[in-house]
């Protein structure tokens, strides 16, 4: 992301949603508290947890000096997901002319803030979004996570989400999502979204079509988030997102599918045939081989530029695999079971 220096600047609202965070708040808010910009608040939303956070919110709420404010979320509405509600209770509550939503689950430089303060007012966009360092832990983690790379820097370059004002080159994280307050008011915030579960995109998406600039950079040196802890929670939060993510299309899921087993697992079976068979065929052999280097090649890259573990890259196919498992999941418990499964919450908006 883009240096800047500048100490002066608009006052922001900070704010983050919290619900069962009792791992992550304080790290998270602390890491909001050593900030080198002036002219912010923190607003933390307390999303009826079960566990230690509100204890823990409490704590830091004596140690902030008032820079942080504690809110309580009220009843979920119907028609809501839990993250938009939270969203749009904490905007209602902002001072700011700036707004920056970022998860319970990030760590912030100290310069965070204001390099992105800097980025969102030297550009004139309306809208910022930052792809924060994933911290991946288990090898569950390394394997799959990184796909979300590979998605953005194979099928949809963040330069297009930069220079193109079509609404189908959209991507934001909801890890960090920066506004400007007015433009923010005026697609109607986080109500505009708030039976979208991939939120993150659709808010992009409402910007682009309301005519508004939206600009999104690799922020790995500034922001870093731990999204998940270990298979299961891979399985359920990837399985949460993946159909949400293309519209509840049955047949762009289906396609999906064939695509990844077409380019990425196809290659190996064809390769591992011609090699039992003792055939070096140029269909059979040479051309999938190319297939399966050109395919790591783009992962070892993507694992260079944020950071991730080389050696884990050369295992694609396994974490392809995983990634048609949580597809079909993804299908199958959204529109044959209780739907999506989020923090004790069920969400089923495709009918």
């Amino acid at each position: 992301m883009p240096e800047n220096s500048s100490q002066a600047g608009p006052f922001v609202s900070v704010m983050v949603p919290a619900r069962n965070e009792e791992l992550n708040i304080e790290r998270c808010v602390r890491s909001l508290l050593r900030q080198d910009y002036e002219a912010f608040e923190i607003l933390v939303l307390d999303d009826g947890s079960t566990d230690a956070t509100p204890e823990l919110l409490n704590c830091l709420l004596k140690e902030s000096g008032g820079r942080l404010r504690v809110l309580r979320g009220e009843t979920l509405p119907w028609g809501w997901h839990g993250k938009a509600w939270a969203c749009f209770q904490l905007s209602r509550q902002s001072k700011g002319d700036l707004l920056l939503f970022t998860d319970a689950d990030t760590m912030h430089e100290p310069d965070a803030l204001r390099r992105s303060v800097g980025a969102i007012q030297g550009s004139g966009a309306d809208m910022l979004s930052l792809m924060p360092y994933q911290e991946l832990g288990s090898f569950w983690e390394k394997i799959v996570v990184p796909l979300v790379h590979v998605i953005l820097m194979c099928y949809l370059p963040l330069r297009f989400v930069r220079t193109s004002p079509r609404p189908a080159f959209s991507f934001a994280n909801g890890q960090f999502i920066f506004f400007r307050k007015e433009f923010y008011e005026r697609i109607g915030g986080h109500a505009a979204v708030k039976d979208a579960l991939v939120e993150d995109v659709w808010l992009c998406r409402a910007v682009k079509k309301a005519g508004g600039r939206v600009i999104a950079f690799n922020g790995a040196d500034v922001v870093s988030c731990r999204m998940y802890h270990n298979f299961k929670e891979i399985w359920d939060g990837f399985s949460k997102n993946l159909f949400a993510a293309i519209g509840y299309s049955s047949p762009g899921l289906l396609m999906l599918v064939l695509i990844i087993v077409a380019l990425y697992i196809v290659p190996y079976a064809f390769l591992f045939g011609s090699l039992l068979v003792g055939s070096l065929d140029v269909a059979m052999f040479w051309i999938p081989l190319f297939q399966i280097i050109i395919a790591l090649l783009c992962r070892v890259i993507i694992a260079g530029v944020f950071r991730q573990s080389i050696p884990i890259s050369f295992l694609h196919v396994l974490s392809q695999m995983v990634l048609v498992g949580i597809a079909i999941n993804s299908f199958v418990t959204i529109k044959f079971g209780r739907g999506s499964s989020w923090k004790g919450r069920n969400y089923n908006f495709s009918r």
